[in-house]
């Protein structure tokens, strides 16, 4: 198998996977998740058994390790609105409509994020997520209704 320097797909991705686990877990906690996930793909690297949609490859474990940090983290906090993860990423412009994305359910976050923040076509966002097409863009269009309906 051929697969590229892995250094070439950390200086493709990291910027991307950044944003997106920013939309998913916050500012602070998306460089802990993204110093994860490309440890975690460098790991499996060398064991890929093909090399096509890379880029799917890394979002999924980037979406993987953002959900464990969900989790995890859901356990110790006590507030109903948890500050690490309502700070919008450093390059979106917008706060409040990220603070609100940030508030999303789980599904509908990750989906909202991947389409917005990773760029990534529904296909992937299906593959990343673990759903079929059709249910990757139900939870972006309702991720955007829910949030058309708050900022109305």
């Amino acid at each position: 198998m051929n697969l590229p320097p892995f250094q070439r797909l950390v200086d493709e991705h990291a910027r991307p996977l950044h944003r997106f686990l920013c939309g998913m877990v916050g500012p602070v906690a998306a460089d802990d998740c993204v110093q994860e996930t490309l440890l975690a793909a460098l790991r499996a690297y060398d064991s890929l058994s093909h090399h096509r949609n890379l880029k799917g490859w890394l979002f999924t474990i980037a979406h993987r390790k953002g959900i464990d940090h969900i989790r995890k983290h859901a356990r110790e906090i006590t507030s109903p609105s948890p500050p690490d993860r309502a700070a919008p990423p450093e390059t979106v412009r917008d706060t409040e409509l990220w603070g609100r994305v940030a508030c999303l359910p789980p599904k509908q976050r990750g989906a909202v994020t991947l389409r917005y923040l990773g760029d990534l076509p529904y296909a992937e966002i299906a593959e990343v997520m673990g759903t079929s097409e059709p249910a990757a863009r139900q939870n972006v269009r309702a991720g955007l209704a829910s949030l058309r309906k708050e900022l109305a």
